[in-house]
Formats: C-alpha cells, sequence, structure tokens
C-alpha cells in the first residue's frame, strides 16, 4: 500500500535539512572537490603558457612577470605542474573520503531514525503497510541515497565548478570564441531539465514497484509451509513473475528515457569544438589570437563541454536518489498518533487496578467493536475473559498496552489515565504472552531474558521452570545455548508459547495478560501451566483471555462478551449455575450429556 504522506516538496531541500547536523563533514567534502576541480582545470592552462614559451620566447606571458630565460620559464612550469598535480591529488583523495564518510554517516542516520519513528508508530500502521516495502525503504531506497552521495553529489558539483570557471577564463580571454562555445549550453541545460522532469515520476514508479516486489518476496518466503502444503509453487513463482516483470518494466521506461540524453550532449559538444577549431585557428592565423591562447581554448573547450556528457549518467542516479530520500523520508514524516504521557510510572510502584470507563473502539474501516465498554479489575485479581472469535477480548489487550488510540471514554491504571504515563514506564509495567508468539533469532536463553538483558542464569532457569519449560530446554542439543531459528521455526509451538511465558515470568511485571497462552499446548502441559500459574499470579493483577475454559476456571471472576459487550460475569461455579452462554461453552467444551451436566 502506497501511503500518501503529503505533497512531495524539493527533495533535495528535505535531505540537505535532514543532514544539517553533518554541515562540517559538508563543508569540508564541498571544499575538497572545488580545489580538486579547479588544479584539475590547470594543466590546459600549463599547456597554452608552454606553447607560449616556445613561440614567443622572451616575449611570452611568463618573461612579463621576471622569467626572461626560456629555461627558467620552463623551469618554473615545471614547478608549477608538479605543485598542480600534487594538489589535485591530495584533494581528490581528501574528497573521495570525506563525501564517502558522508554517504556512510547519512544511511546510517536515516536509517536508525526511520527504524526508531517506525518503532513509534501505531498498530494501525503496520496492518495497513507491508513489511516488503517497509523493508525496501529501510535497505534499498537508503541503499541508493549512499550511492549518490558517494559518487553523485561530487560530480554535480565538479560540473558546475567546470562550468563556471571555464567559462568565465574564455570569456575573459577572448568574449568573441567564448560565446561559440556557450552556444550549446542552454541546450543542453533544456534537454536536463526537461528530462528531469519526466525522470522524476518514472523513478517513483520504479521505487514503487522495488517495494511490492520485496513485500511480495517476504510475504512467500514467511509463508513458505503454507505454500508447499497446498502445492501453489506454480502459481506463487506466476505472481512474483509478474511483480519482478512490473519492475522491469518501469526501469525499462526509465532507462529509455535516461539514454537518449547522451547522444543529445555528443552533438552539442561537437558543434561548440568543431566552432572553436575553425573560428579560433582562423583568428589565429589572421594574427588577431595568441598561439597559446588558441591552445588553451581547444583543450579547455573539451574540458567546459565533455563532462557535459556525464550528465545524463548523474541526473540519473540523482532521480534515483530523490525519489528514494523521499520515500525514506515520508516515512521518518508519518504523524505519531499515540504520543507518550509526561508522568513516570516505577512498575514496583503499580498496584494493578485497571478500568475501562465508557470505552468506544473501532478498527480503521471496521464497525465499531467496542461501545461504552465499562469494566473494573481489582487489584492482584485474576480475571479470565471469554467470547466467541471477534467479541473484542484481545481488543482490550491491545488497548491496555496503547498499541491503537481509542476513540473515545478512557482506560486507567490506579485511577489514572494510561494516556498520562510514559509509554514505555506503562508497558513494562505489563507482561503479554500473546497467542501469535514471536521468538527472535538466537538461542533459548536470549530469548526467555528478552528486555530484561541484566538476568542472571539462575533467573533464567527459574523461569523457565516455573513456565514448564526447563524439561525439553535440557533434552534440546545445546540446552539454553540451543538456536531457535528464525521466528523459533526449529521448536514446535507449544514449546514456542513455553518460552514466551517464561520470558514473561522474568519480566516480573505487575500486571500479566495471558492472550491464549495455553492454545498450543497439550492438556498435560496445560495442566501443568495451570500449577504453575497459581504461583505466577500471585500479589500480581492478571488477564486470562482463553477458548478454553478450563483455563480460565479458578479465575477470581470470569466476563463473557459478545460483539464488544459483556453479556456475563461471575465465577466459574455461579456461571454454570445461573448463566446461559457461558454454560453452553462449557457444556460443548467439557462434552457430557445433558443430565450429567445438570449435576455440576
Amino acid at each position: 500500500m502506497v501511503r500518501k504522506i503529503r505533497p512531495v516538496n524539493n527533495p533535495l531541500l528535505r535531505l540537505l535539512s535532514s543532514i544539517r547536523t553533518q554541515r562540517n563533514l559538508i563543508i569540508a567534502a564541498i571544499t575538497s572537490s572545488i580545489l580538486n576541480k579547479i588544479f584539475d582545470l590547470a594543466p590546459p592552462v600549463l599547456i597554452g603558457l608552454s606553447v607560449d614559451v616556445v613561440v614567443r620566447e622572451q616575449s611570452s606571458w611568463l618573461a612579463s612577470i621576471g622569467f626572461s630565460t626560456v629555461p627558467s620559464q620552463l623551469g618554473i612550469l615545471a614547478l608549477l605542474s608538479f605543485v598542480i598535480w600534487t594538489a589535485e591529488s591530495l584533494f581528490e583523495y581528501l574528497y573521495g573520503v570525506l563525501w564517502r564518510n558522508l554517504a556512510q554517516s547519512t544511511q546510517h542516520n536515516l536509517r536508525i531514525r526511520a527504524y526508531e519513528h517506525l518503532q513509534k508508530l501505531e498498530m494501525a500502521f503496520f496492518e495497513s503497510d507491508s513489511t516488503g516495502r517497509l523493508m525496501s525503504i529501510l535497505n534499498d531506497d537508503i541503499n541508493q541515497l549512499e550511492r549518490f552521495l558517494d559518487h553523485g553529489a561530487n560530480q554535480i558539483l565538479q560540473l558546475i565548478i567546470t562550468v563556471l570557471a571555464v567559462g568565465g577564463a574564455m570569456a575573459f580571454m577572448a568574449p568573441g570564441i567564448a560565446l561559440l562555445a556557450f552556444l550549446p549550453i542552454p541546450l543542453i541545460l533544456w534537454g536536463s531539465i526537461n528530462f528531469q522532469e519526466k525522470l522524476a515520476p518514472r523513478y517513483r514508479e520504479v521505487r514503487e514497484r522495488a517495494g511490492d516486489l520485496a513485500a511480495r518476496i517476504s510475504n512467500n518466503l514467511g509463508g513458505m509451509l503454507t505454500i508447499k502444503s497446498f502445492a501453489t509453487e506454480s502459481w506463487e513463482l506466476e505472481r512474483l513473475r509478474i511483480d519482478s516483470d512490473s519492475y522491469r518494466k518501469s526501469n525499462k521506461r526509465a532507462i529509455k528515457l535516461s539514454a537518449g540524453f547522451i547522444p543529445l550532449i555528443r552533438f552539442a559538444i561537437l558543434f561548440a569544438f568543431l566552432a572553436i577549431l575553425l573560428v579560433g585557428g582562423l583568428e589565429t592565423w589572421e594574427g588577431n589570437l595568441a598561439v597559446g591562447t588558441y591552445s588553451f581554448l581547444v583543450f579547455i573547450t573539451q574540458r567546459l563541454l565533455w563532462p557535459l556528457t556525464t550528465l545524463g549518467n548523474t541526473l540519473d542516479e540523482y532521480q534515483r536518489s530523490m525519489a528514494s530520500t523521499n520515500r525514506v523520508l515520508d516515512l521518518i514524516d508519518t504523524p505519531i498518533t499515540i504520543s507518550s504521557g509526561l508522568r513516570k510510572l516505577n512498575p514496583k510502584d503499580v498496584l494493578g487496578e485497571i478500568q475501562f470507563k465508557n470505552v468506544n473502539f473501532h478498527y480503521k474501516g471496521r464497525s465499531k467493536i467496542l461501545r461504552n465498554f465499562d469494566l473494573t479489575i481489582p487489584k492482584g485479581s485474576t480475571i479470565g475473559i471469554v467470547g466467541a472469535t471477534g467479541s473484542g477480548k484481545s481488543t482490550l489487550v491491545k488497548l491496555l498496552l496503547r498499541l491503537y488510540p481509542i476513540s473515545d471514554g478512557e482506560i486507567r491504571l490506579d485511577g489514572r489515565s494510561i494516556d498520562s504515563f510514559c509509554l514505555k514506564d506503562l508497558r513494562r509495567s505489563i507482561a503479554l504472552v500473546s497467542q501469535d508468539v514471536y521468538l527472535f533469532h538466537g538461542t533459548v536463553g536470549e530469548n526467555i531474558s528478552y528486555g530484561n538483558e541484566k538476568a542472571s542464569n539462575q533467573e533464567i532457569y527459574k523461569a523457565a521452570e516455573l513456565a514448564e519449560a526447563s524439561s525439553f530446554i535440557k533434552d534440546l542439543p545445546h540446552g539454553y545455548q540451543t538456536l531457535v531459528g528464525e521466528r523459533g521455526q526449529r521448536l514446535s509451538g507449544g514449546q514456542r508459547q513455553r518460552i514466551a511465558l517464561a520470558r514473561a515470568i522474568l519480566k516480573d511485571a505487575p500486571i500479566l495478560i495471558l492472550d491464549e497462552a495455553t492454545a498450543a499446548v497439550d492438556n498435560e502441559t496445560e495442566a501443568a501451566i495451570q500449577r504453575s500459574l497459581e504461583k505466577i499470579t500471585a500479589n500480581r493483577t492478571t488477564i486470562v483471555i482463553a477458548h478454553r475454559l478450563s483455563t480460565v476456571r479458578h479465575a477470581d471472576q470470569i466476563i463473557v462478551l459478545d460483539k464488544g459487550k459483556i453479556i456475563e460475569s461471575g465465577s466459574h461455579e455461579s456461571l454454570l449455575k445461573s448463566s446461559h452462554a457461558y454454560k453452553q461453552l462449557w457444556r460443548v467444551q467439557a462434552g457430557v450429556r445433558e443430565n450429567e451436566f445438570l449435576k455440576l
């Protein structure tokens, strides 16, 4: 999905604004490029002076400033040549180092800024965007910008210096002939601007197609099990071929336009070179122009106009990088809808009383899921939440964690609105074991201690024991040092869930949320986890969301949700006696006959 944040401003100005903190590095790189180009343009001047010395001898320009003999004039030219070549090489080295350092620091800073901002965005952003597109921005687009700063910025700068310096020298020495060299420049500039305007939208399209392709590859690699189990390899290959072909065709359209630029420039250069060759030669032959000046003009015309042939490639690289710049900065400029509060919250001071007061909420593009929702969870209590899929159970957890902004109403923690708390402090006070367990690539021990780097081995072992995970961990090839693989793919669903539970236990937060925490475990393991939950939930507020009613039967209170509303509440025993919905759910799951059920 393409997210249009605002009308695109000048990408170069946006880029300069974003890297203004590196002003000194930019100035040093620009200065080195300018000095390098000035010394690079000096050899044609030396050639002109050499010809002047050989032809005019004691009447040469060098003789007029004190070097009367030809040997002394040639000696000073040799010395100047050594100094100029040395200086040119030195500043070429410096601008190479400085521009590359600028490119590296810029890509590093932008990637960190973009990722830092990405982490602050609400979950709705990630649900409406694709992982592949975001990866394309954080990698491909930032690398494209790096490549431009490596070479393209220096090329553009030196091209400008060449035109100004050489054009000024030619205009000073031979205004009439210089005009012939300048005639093609308006055509070149017009062509450059015209090509730039036409290339910009084409390269924006190229970057969007690159994002689509990355999204397809990312989705397919993540869903490889599904692809194989449904035997849809050929279909997915065809869909990838279509996306890849769209990327190829968009690149082809951009290349077709950019490739036509250089031939146009070559003919413009040929016209100027022939004009100076003929007109300048005739002026010299007639004695109206010095031989040294004519030699300088012939050489310098080449130096003035020939670099313009690279303008097409430079503009091509510039447009690619500016399209990437806009995508990166658009991501950074994406508004943050969930802002952190200012009130500090120490998890050790949290009592754990939670109140939902007249809460209304709906996901973007969907009907309202919570309507004037009210619920009070006493501190230190365990509450079970059950209901059909889509009834709003997990939504309550997401709102409590402030993963989504509520439409109306208020959620309070210990009598204060959760919006007022520092967001990090609030989330540090809540330990979540989600139904969709995510393990990071690393060892079992690293995943258990995730977010708690200071945890000792003994604390990790204890958390694993409470989560009924220690026995299977010990059977792994390397125990707690066993790599779990990407997303924990080397472990079973139940093993992943128990590690996630151990991770939440180690966090030792005053509020514990179990969102289908026993959904992927067998009955024996569930019973073991239930026993350990009696210890885990002591002295903390616990919210248990479950489809399995056996998971919540010992909760202090059970609420039954239906379409975002509480339709029943009470203890397990009271609900079996007086309720309808909960009783029906229990009967279905218990699998007992009606007359046996009534005896419960």
